[in-house]
């Protein structure tokens, strides 16, 4: 099967490794196709400018000497763009995106580079697997990789365009206590405070001490159990209440003056 494993903290990421060499592991065709450089925080977002040549590097993984790997001076989104038009050979049929440094849990995944990758292959028909290591200096990633492989084992029998979001403890895999179904989060274990420096704003994340909703991923996560939350690509919905309204307003009213 065609693997495309992506990430959006760059080639070099220890879980971008992991997690390629766990999907070549279980026999996958495998292509790790990654940003230059760190791009967290751009969603799915393109970063691409058509009256440009996208710089490419391709390399020599030194632990997966028989993977293609192609370094992309993009977003992880337009990584998996470029993939599914044929731009690094056949076409994948799922796209894996990280081992995350850090977790991606709540609302807030709206924003991940990691979760983009993933909406952006169910908007290319594929499905897609993100998987994120907790914790500030995540060292435990082949455990989240063995945690992504069983995943993508489920995941390929599944119909296409089906997406989960996963998030594991940073912790032995002897010391997970297992994995659950996890809703979106209102709000993860951490809060953005903005400090107003008269010419400039800094940001930082501090803990927020409010409880966690166990039956959350974030509340699972803390827990110390893996979490997997199924996402909805993006898509129309059938109510037509809106333009319906709109189009009687704009039959009703005057046209605009002249």
């Amino acid at each position: 099967m065609r693997v495309l494993v992506t990430n959006d903290d760059g080639l070099d990421a220890p879980g971008l490794h992991a997690l390629a060499r766990a999907a070549a592991a279980a026999g996958h065709d495998v292509a790790v196709v990654a940003p230059n450089r760190d791009h967290s925080g751009l969603g799915a977002a393109l970063t691409l400018d058509v009256r440009r040549p996208i710089a490419l590097r391709r390399r020599t993984l030194a632990d997966l000497p028989n993977v293609a790997a192609v370094g992309v001076d993009g977003s992880p989104a337009l990584a998996v763009l470029l993939a599914c038009v044929g731009a690094f050979g056949p076409r994948p049929r799922v796209v894996l995106a990280g081992v995350n440094a850090g977790a991606n849990v709540g609302r807030a995944i709206l924003h991940s580079g990691t979760v983009g990758a993933v909406l952006t292959a169910a908007s290319m028909n594929l499905s897609g697997l993100a998987v994120s290591l907790d914790g500030e200096r995540p060292r435990h990633w082949e455990v989240a990789a063995h945690v992504a492989a069983l995943t993508l084992a489920w995941l390929l029998g599944a119909p296409r365009r089906t997406l989960l979001n996963v998030n594991v403890p940073d912790v032995p895999l002897e010391h997970l206590r297992g994995v659950r179904w996890g809703r979106l989060a209102a709000y993860g274990p951490h809060r953005l405070v903005v400090h107003d420096r008269a010419t400039r704003l800094e940001l930082e994340l501090e803990q927020h001490g409010l409880p966690l909703d166990p039956h959350t991923d974030a509340g699972l996560l803390a827990a110390g159990y893996a979490s997997i939350t199924p996402l909805q690509a993006i898509q129309a919905l059938p109510d037509a209440s809106a333009a319906a309204a709109v189009e009687a307003a704009l039959g009703a009213a005057p046209g605009p003056a002249a």
